[in-house]
């Protein structure tokens, strides 16, 4: 396969994979744990903070630089993303600003296309939850581009430490993950968010900074994204260079007729 169309694909596909990896186990309903009643009211206040932070919009438009970095091969891209939320994800991927790649995204479809192979892919979660082998949902995509938490904070069981005014919810080890949200104690936004498996020896870690208070919320126009496995180190880098909310937003996807249909079983 070519270089560029795989690397394209990478990138492209970083969204779905990130939020499904950081996704992959449900949350367990809270438990109360007598033993840690005392810790859990400050678990509670902690989680009641941060979701109280503004979240009040109806589009976001990104326009983003992307790098990607394993140990074998470095790619930068530029990437265009429109969000409707609750509603649809258009993600555009460029290089010397043609557009390679296009994915839409929404509750209950995921499409994409790239131009390098002429492929594309249409189908529902389902398909892409059964091939990584783990829940995927439009609403974890949607939360990790935004800074907020993949997970229902509400519906997990925590316990709590507090390091350098930084908050970290360390969810009970179910004997394979173990999930951990970074929370600042100034403003109750995520840090990071982090997830480690421990039968697949892989982590995943995901970085917000640069945080910027909008209007409509508090966002972060940096995400590093860390991923370690078997095979090595994956780094990707997305810079949020112009951010606007609230705008009348089109989303344009058609594939072209002699693409040809990648079909997962």
């Amino acid at each position: 396969m070519n270089k560029f169309s795989k690397n394209v694909k990478l990138l492209f596909l970083v969204i779905s994979i990130i939020s499904l990896t950081l996704g992959s186990c449900k949350s367990k309903n809270a438990v109360v744990n007598v033993s840690k009643n005392e810790n859990r009211k400050s678990v509670n206040k902690i989680i009641e903070n941060y979701y109280n932070n503004k979240n009040e919009f109806s589009t976001l438009y990104i326009k983003a630089s992307v790098q990607y970095a394993s140990e074998k091969q470095n790619q930068n891209v530029t990437a265009e993303i429109k969000l409707k939320k609750d509603e649809q994800i258009l993600v555009s991927i460029r290089f010397l600003g043609i557009t390679m790649a296009k994915a839409l995204i929404t509750p209950t479809k995921v499409s994409y296309y790239e131009k390098i192979k002429g492929t594309y892919y249409e189908g529902d979660f389902s398909a892409l939850s059964q091939l990584l082998g783990t829940d995927l949902d439009f609403n974890k995509m949607q939360n990790m581009l935004l800074g907020r938490a993949i997970d229902n904070l509400n519906e997990g069981q925590y316990t709590e430490t507090f390091t350098d005014q930084v908050y970290r919810l360390d969810e009970e080890f179910d004997g394979n993950t173990k999930k951990s949200f970074y929370i600042d104690g100034n403003n109750f936004t995520i840090n990071k968010q982090e997830i480690t498996q421990t039968k697949e020896e892989r982590m995943i870690q995901v970085v917000y900074s640069n945080k910027k208070e909008f209007n409509e919320m508090t966002l972060p126009l940096t995400l590093n994204i860390d991923s370690y496995n078997k095979k090595g180190k994956t780094e990707i880098n997305l810079e949020y260079n112009n951010v606007s909310f609230n705008e009348e937003l089109s989303f344009p996807y058609s594939v072209p007729n002699d693409y040809k249909r990648i079909i997962i079983k």
